[in-house]
């Protein structure tokens, strides 16, 4: 959500920063409804203070003994001028709220100026892809090929892009939940949350997927309960309409939950394989920070992730993204994108991004900062990893000639076990 005096103040500006990231801003619209709303606010301004000089004489010649009832009736004339007033300027607020609410944020400094992904720019990469000496299968048929994986049972109890994992593909799943919990609280001093997986309305709109992305969404019927699409939602709207103590940020939190998603505007991309689920889990990192905070609170979000990927031996490569590729919610966004041998090509894994007051705005999330003085707290998430995604890279990564999976060192203690045989069973 947008301040409404920032928008007032710097309107050509604003609207050039929202055309980098291809948002055409109706300069003329938003200039004609806030005249609307000036002229109203001038003409009930005017009038109330008509209304209290007439209403002064009518006490005047009350006193005097004249007749003061057509002066009463001008008033209350007035009085009702004014209250219709008063319901245009609400009227022209709410179309202002709700036209903020479909802006998208403004960029950050330094944000790669872009229409695409293809304009995304390379941060950094970290380890070298393994060359194999063998034909290297992708992870929808390993993993059918080891009897951990099936999409066609999946489909036959719910519908295309559902799995069932087996055996050592589910344990594999929960160890992968179970590491990653554990190394962000112990080294990187995140406290574990376990929000529910069910929000409401409110908490969607203060995390920016209302009124925007519903078709993104699935929501229950005859209430307003909504499935998540990410722990990012309830977790943030924890502090939803709080202020928060200035010295005590930044608050790192880390939840796992599972995560739903209609995949509405995917339009048929990566139907093969888990990447893209109705339903998948998600170990997420959300940080709340003081302004002077966020931007270094979003290295140290993104690190903690990236260390997730070097503790299990996975090349990745850190991206900045561009203004075009950017969330709606973000000012600035690092992806990190995993090897998938299978599929010869670089895949997100985790995206980071600080929102900066966007998300605090709208939901109402304040901190007190020194001598009293309370402004918008600043919002920050990301993924720690996407657990599926990161399931499909151990499985390419680690594949062996002979069909079976070594298993990352970083994992072996969680699964009392080193490969995953071609039988399936965990050894």
């Amino acid at each position: 959500m947008h301040d409404l005096g920032t928008f007032r103040a710097n309107l050509e500006s604003v609207a050039e920063r929202l055309a980098q990231r291809g948002y055409a801003l109706d300069v003329e619209q938003f200039r004609e409804i806030d005249t609307r709303r000036r002229s109203a606010l001038t003409e009930a301004e005017q009038l109330k203070a008509q209304r209290n000089a007439e209403s002064m004489e009518i006490g005047k010649l009350k006193k005097a003994g004249q007749d003061t009832a057509e002066l009463q009736a001008k008033v209350r004339a007035m009085g009702d001028r004014v209250a219709e007033l008063d319901e245009v300027v609400k009227g022209i607020d709410e179309e202002f709220r709700l036209q903020l609410a479909s802006i998208p944020n403004l960029p950050g400094e330094g944000v790669p100026v872009g229409k695409s992904g293809d304009d995304n720019v390379e941060v950094s990469q970290w380890g070298t892809p393994r060359a194999f000496d063998f034909p290297v299968k992708a992870h929808w048929d390993l993993g059918v090929d080891l009897g951990i994986l099936d999409f066609e049972r999946a489909a036959k109890i719910t519908g295309a892009r559902f799995a069932i994992y087996f055996g050592a593909g589910a344990k594999l799943e929960r160890a992968l939940i179970n590491f990653m919990l554990d190394l962000h609280t112990r080294e990187h001093g995140y406290t574990e949350v376990l929000p529910p997986f069910m929000v409401n309305s409110a908490s969607l709109f203060g995390t920016g997927q209302l009124p925007k992305f519903a078709d993104d969404l699935f929501k229950l019927e005859r209430s307003d309960f909504w499935l998540i699409p990410t722990a990012e939602v309830p977790v943030t709207n924890i502090y939803r309409d709080e202020t928060l103590d200035g010295d005590s940020l930044p608050i790192r939190y880390c939840a796992f939950t599972p995560c739903f998603r209609s995949e509405a505007g995917s339009h048929g991309r990566d139907v093969r394989g888990i990447i893209r689920q109705h339903q998948f889990q998600k170990v997420e990192l959300v940080n709340f920070a003081r302004p002077d905070q966020s931007y270094a609170e979003l290295e140290n979000l993104t690190r903690s992730a990236e260390q997730v990927l070097e503790k299990l031996g996975l090349p990745y490569r850190r991206m900045a993204l561009c203004t075009g590729d950017m969330g709606f919610s973000s000012a600035k966004t690092y992806d990190l994108e995993v090897w998938m041998p299978g599929q010869d090509a670089y895949r997100e894994i985790s995206s980071c991004s600080n929102f900066e007051s966007f998300q605090a705005r709208r939901a109402g999330i304040r901190c007190k900062m020194a001598k009293g003085k309370s402004e918008f707290a600043h919002t920050l998430n990301g993924s720690g990893l996407a657990v599926g995604r990161t399931w499909v890279a151990i499985v390419e990564n680690y594949q062996q000639a002979d069909g079976s999976v070594v298993l990352p060192e970083a994992l072996r203690p969680y699964l009392n076990a080193e490969r995953i045989e071609k039988s399936g069973r965990l050894v």
